[in-house]
């Protein structure tokens, strides 16, 4: 979504800008724009379009300056248009960049038209130029004018603010958007994300909710939410500048797992604040939309529809919608029936996969309420033709066998089910629980990436094996589909997965002590009836690998291996959790089989033909 850039120098920082710019086009945008203090004013420059577009016009018409801020603008409030892109002004000696939404902006959108204020966009962000100059205007100097300001509002922001009366001076200010400062020498720089800075530097100071910062050329101080002067303290990062590099890894796709906690925690950026969802995250019409939803129809192919079928038990769930999953490739050659105010959400990796987009415009003319997307790539095919959209920011996915972006693509689709939930069987307590339990993911990725040397040593025991079965029930079933596929995909091992409770209806045929089967086993509502179809495997002679919630009662013993998985795992954040250990295994059992790990053999990463 929408990315920042600001530095404050002794040099031209236009170079600087623009780079950053580039380094965040992974996050969508529909404009992007620049700013500098040069010759006693704000000069600015902002184009619709990509930071191609930005770029030729900076050629034809240059600027300069020590000081300065950029965007790509995701559109919220107000359509894409040059008019509506970032920075915005207020008068010709003010600027600001915005990350984020703010609820309250009509409100004070009409104080400040009292005032005699003229608002020249639709955005909530010229709201919050505005507001800063009206509290200049009252004495106050930049710094104090933006506390003064951040305080009125509501909702989430990342921002940065400048000023021609000012010009070696940037304000930022954080609460639900990330920002970081990058510390250089005579230098200082502001970003979004740590990777629009690796150029040209790799010390960074992290915000932290609340805090207010004012940042000059050769220092910065920070405050933190109740006006305290804090010292945060300066990250080296071993993050590389290219996003095509390995870089302590093997493989990218052991450096993709590792990135997930980083991952899903940029998909929720700027999306949940204050215990909320903001639907304003999906598009502009979001709220509408999910008002008038009566039915869910979800289509996509492989992994994706693996996310989707998990999304499928929490919005009947949590939501009390119907929902149907299909396969896109089978969706597009029936005549399906489609219920009143059915919202059709499509998930892709890449957005060009050719089922899910031949679905998607066969959607378009078959009489559904509305159109989503779920996608990683924000130019794509998918994002471009769908009204609604949820990027997932995962980051270049290098790896074919998709894993950053199955676990972004299940923290997108939790929110979908906060977003419909809101006008359908969620009050705003459990809302709020929801949402503190999505924010809770990263953290407990990291902690469940520390079973990394456990599976590579269970790998060892799948060397020689040529079939696996995988068990789930609920919403863990399709976190099983997902675990057979991976290892199937990349060390070409058969794998397949059941909902446990079938197998007596067949798959019991298959057990023996030559054939290991892999269950989940989280502590929710079916873990009694999970721990009885274990025994079934068992009284055949079943190897037994059991992923477990430490409270699921399921201990080691012969033939029976219990994985630990971390404590206090809830029914909305198991099916991410489980996952990551299940994509470790099948890589640590590729790597033993000696295969091509990050490019199987008769598989693409973006599948573009029927």
């Amino acid at each position: 979504m929408c990315g920042i850039v600001g530095a404050v120098a002794e040099r031209n920082v236009i170079p600087i800008l623009i780079e950053g710019l580039n380094r965040l086009e992974y996050r969508g945008y529909d404009s992007a724009g620049v700013a500098t203090v040069g010759n006693g004013q704000v000069e600015r420059r902002r184009r619709l379009g990509k930071v191609a577009e930005l770029e030729a016009a900076l050629d034809a018409d240059p600027v300069r300056g020590h000081t300065g801020i950029a965007h790509t603008r995701w559109a919220t409030h107000g359509v894409p248009s040059e008019d509506n892109a970032h920075p915005h002004v207020s008068g010709d000696r003010l600027a600001i960049v915005h990350n984020g939404i703010i609820e309250n902006h009509e409100q004070l959108r009409a104080e400040l038209e009292t005032e005699g204020y003229r608002f020249d966009t639709d955005t909530d962000t010229e709201v919050i130029v505005h507001r800063v100059h009206e509290h200049l205007e009252s004495g106050q100097d930049l710094l104090e004018a933006v506390r003064a300001t951040v305080k009125e509002l509501e909702g989430a922001y990342a921002l940065v603010v400048m000023s021609a009366d000012d010009p070696d001076r940037l304000i930022l200010a954080r609460c639900g958007c990330p920002v970081v400062i990058g510390e250089g020498i005579g230098e200082h720089f502001v970003a979004s994300d740590v990777a629009a800075l690796l150029p040209v530097t790799r010390r960074f100071v992290f915000l932290e909710e609340g805090d207010v910062a004012d940042i000059r050329p050769a220092g910065l101080r920070v405050w933190d939410a109740d006006d305290r002067e804090v010292d945060r303290p300066v990250t080296e990062s071993e993050l590389s500048a290219d996003a095509a590099d390995k870089g302590k890894y093997r493989h990218f796709m052991l450096k993709e797992i590792h990135e997930q906690p980083r991952a899903v925690a940029q998909t929720l950026e700027e999306r949940v604040a204050g215990g909320r969802l903001l639907e304003a995250a999906f598009g502009p019409a979001a709220s509408k939309v999910f008002e008038k939803t009566k039915a869910v129809h979800i289509i996509a192919c492989g992994t994706s529809y693996h996310a989707g079928l998990v999304a499928r038990y929490m919005i009947e769930q949590i939501c009390r919608l119907p929902c149907r999953v299909e396969i896109a490739s089978e969706f597009r050659y029936r005549n399906p029936v489609v219920l009143n105010n059915t919202l059709f959400v499509s998930i892709s990796q890449s957005g060009e996969t050719a089922d899910t987009l031949a679905a998607l415009r066969l959607a378009k003319e078959g009489g559904f309420l509305s159109t989503l997307a779920i996608c990683n790539v924000p130019e794509s095919s998918l994002v471009r033709e769908s009204e609604l959209v949820m990027l997932t920011r995962a980051g270049p996915e290098i790896g074919v066998a998709s894993t950053k972006a199955f676990t972004t693509q299940l923290a997108a689709l939790s929110m979908l089910v906060l977003g419909l939930g809101k006008y359908h069987n969620i009050d705003a307590e459990r809302e709020r629980g929801l949402v503190n339990r999505l924010i809770e993911l990263p953290a407990i990725i990291e902690r469940t990436l520390a079973l990394d040397p456990v599976m590579r040593d269970l790998a060892e025991r799948f060397s020689e094996k040529h079939h696996t079965l995988f068990l789930g029930r609920g919403a863990l079933f399709p976190v099983a589909m997902e675990g057979a596929l991976k290892l199937k995909e990349i060390s070409y091992i058969h794998a397949e997965a059941y909902a446990a409770g079938e197998l007596k209806h067949g798959p019991l045929a298959l057990v023996d002590d030559d054939m290991p089967v892999i269950a989940v086993a989280p502590n929710d509502d079916l873990v009694e009836k999970l721990k009885s179809n274990l025994m079934e495997v068992r009284a055949r002679g079943g190897e037994l690998i059991v992923f477990a919630d430490r409270e699921a009662g399921i201990e080691t013993s012969e033939g029976v291996t219990v994985i630990k998985m971390p404590d206090h795992v809830t029914y909305f954040q198991a099916p991410v959790v489980y996952t990551v250990p299940l994509q470790l295994l099948s890589y640590h059992v590729a790597v033993l089989k000696g295969t091509d790990v990050d490019q199987p053999r008769n598989l693409a990463k973006s599948v573009t033909v029927e």
